[in-house]
């Protein structure tokens, strides 16, 4: 674990059940986790249980970055807290633009090289739990397809929500507000199996077979830009570790084959970006 000296950021993820280190599954905080040791930036992790994160987001003075459909905060993790600078950056995609800008010259390079990320999601349905756009600033083809990625998976978190791998002493208090945030009953419409799983599971194929045609340009490495991982690959990775830690095992193995075997091949060509901290 990284030493907790006054030069070393602090970075604030879910807290899941134990052990910890194994079971982060929150694909935000991957994508940022990626991104520090993309950059090879000393840092250590903060565990905050699910129902206490809007808390911690307001005693850090961290405004929430999006809010739900219905107009109401969304206060999630992670959260980056740099001492260097006094930086405190409350959004995977910011703290990605905010160690690029601030330490261009570290670790693997640029998390943001120029490339066309021509990717685009438009669900049949209303999300599970709509959220509000972001607001596009810098690097906003990184950005536009951050959000349709996220969407994208978004729409087929149904398959995983279920078995998130929730801290036992909150567990009851984590479902309870999936349940709020979703407007469904109970946790149990979370659950879904026999035909109606194979279907979604068959849209998400052909979702990420979409998706897969970005790789498919420079096939000389598992990356987007074959050799070369950058930001892009980050936000596919960070989803990929939520389908690794919530889907049933078969059914990841089965994930990790589609389409040639791409993001199975992305998975593990990032494995030396996920050092958890």
């Amino acid at each position: 674990m990284a030493s907790k000296s006054s030069e070393t950021m602090a970075f604030y993820d879910i807290a899941m059940r134990p052990p910890i280190a194994s079971n982060c599954s929150a694909p935000n905080p991957w994508k940022a986790r990626l991104a520090l040791n993309f950059k090879d930036i000393a840092y250590s992790t903060t565990w905050v249980p699910l129902p206490e994160i809007a808390q911690v987001r307001r005693d850090l003075g961290v405004p929430a970055g999006r809010k739900f459909g219905d107009g109401t905060d969304f206060y999630t993790l992670p959260i980056l807290v740099d001492p260097k600078t006094n930086s405190k950056v409350g959004d995977s995609f910011d703290i990605a633009v905010y160690l690029q800008k601030t330490y261009p010259a570290t670790g693997a390079g640029d998390l943001f090289p120029p490339q066309k990320l021509d990717f685009v999601f438009n669900p049949d349905s209303a999300l599970l739990v709509p959220l509000s756009e972001r607001t596009e600033s810098e690097h906003a083809d990184y950005s536009h397809f951050n959000t349709h990625v996220d969407a994208a998976f978004t729409a087929h978190t149904v398959l995983m929500a279920y078995n998130l791998p929730f801290e036992p002493n909150t567990a009851e208090a984590s479902k309870a507000e999936f349940v709020r945030r979703a407007r469904v009953s109970s946790w149990d419409d979370f659950e879904v199996q026999g035909e109606q799983r194979e279907k979604i599971k068959e849209s998400f194929c052909r979702t990420l077979g979409d998706l897969g045609k970005l790789f498919l340009r420079d096939t000389s490495g598992p990356f987007l830009l074959g050799q070369q991982a950058s930001y892009a690959d980050l936000i596919v990775g960070g989803w990929l570790h939520m389908m690794r830690g919530t889907l049933p095992s078969d059914e990841w193995e089965e994930a990790r084959g589609w389409h040639g075997g791409i993001f199975g091949r992305l998975y593990d060509g990032l494995e030396k970006y996920t050092q958890v901290k």
